[in-house]
């Protein structure tokens, strides 16, 4: 299981005395900002209400470990929370300098057959312009459209992709393992979004081949605006990354 991998290795990456400064389960993303020597880093999950079936968790003590625990439990919260918290220390150790700022489109220009998992409109509109055969999965009805399909004819189509790019939700709602499975024809395979930006290393040998992500420069600026609900509370205060796992 692929939550399972990102918990053992976020545990065996840790160096610092980490301390979390903030967190929030909130909309409408969950983000933990942790410090270290080096600074803070802020790691974000989208939240899913749609997947929520109580509000309760088991954490007893808020702390770096616990939440990094509970990443593959079976309650949406816990899992967001860890998730977060993994994309936290990820932030902070991810080296940026070889990356480039391109888009996620902008890897697949030689597949003809795309999947894209996640109702991300701007990338929809990007590869449509692009002339590409796409196929739109989407969970939430709330998202879909006239040309959207139910992420339950996954398992039927993604064998036909040759490239597949995937909401990093797929990590929160633990669906990322029967995609890359599904995936085998698929020469990339790529992690986008707010909630893709885990540390590469953490991803090797999982099937994911590209992260297409944000790094948040302007912490505190984020946070308050993620705190009144802004969507894009990060947006202005991030840049934009390509990197290969």
């Amino acid at each position: 299981m692929i939550l399972r991998q990102l918990k053992e290795k976020a545990m065996k990456k840790i160096k610092e005395d980490f301390r979390i400064v903030d967190f929030s389960f909130g909309l409408p993303y969950t983000y933990v900002v942790l410090e270290g020597p080096e600074g803070k880093a802020i790691g974000l999950a989208m939240t899913l209400p749609e997947e929520i079936g109580e509000y309760k968790t088991s954490f007893k003590s808020p702390s770096l470990k616990e939440f990094i625990d509970k990443t593959d439990s079976l309650n949406i919260i816990e899992r967001t929370l860890g998730v977060a918290t993994i994309n936290a220390i990820s932030q902070y150790y991810i080296d940026l300098s070889k990356t480039t700022s391109q888009d996620a489109t902008d890897l697949i220009d030689d597949a003809k057959k795309i999947a894209v998992i996640g109702n991300m409109p701007p990338i929809v509109r990007s590869l449509k312009e692009k002339g590409k055969e796409i196929f739109v999965f989407e969970r939430n009805p709330k998202l879909w459209d006239r040309e959207t399909l139910s992420d339950s004819l996954e398992y039927y189509l993604l064998p036909e992709m040759d490239a597949v790019i995937v909401s990093g939700s797929a990590l929160v709602n633990c669906t990322l393992d029967m995609i890359v499975e599904r995936s085998k024809k698929a020469k990339k395979v790529i992690l986008t979004g707010a909630t893709a930006q885990v540390l590469p290393e953490f991803l090797k040998g999982s099937g994911v081949t590209h992260l297409a992500s944000v790094k948040v420069i302007d912490v505190e600026k984020a946070i308050l605006n993620l705190k009144m609900g802004s969507f894009r509370g990060f947006g202005e205060q991030s840049r934009k990354y390509v990197v290969e796992v």
